[in-house]
């Protein structure tokens, strides 16, 4: 029930799990960054 639960008001703001979620975007969006350049490498600049 980890992924369930309401969010405690009460509970203080952790600074490091923010930065871990900003970073962890930003790996992702890299990556779907280099697969669409890889992909359109292929199939429109290989011609």
């Amino acid at each position: 029930m980890y992924f369930f639960r309401k969010k405690d008001p009460n509970r203080p703001i952790n600074f490091n799990l923010k930065v871990m979620h900003m970073i962890n975007a930003i790996a992702i969006t890299m990556f779907v960054a280099g697969m669409i350049y890889k992909l359109l490498d292929w199939f429109v600049l290989s011609k």
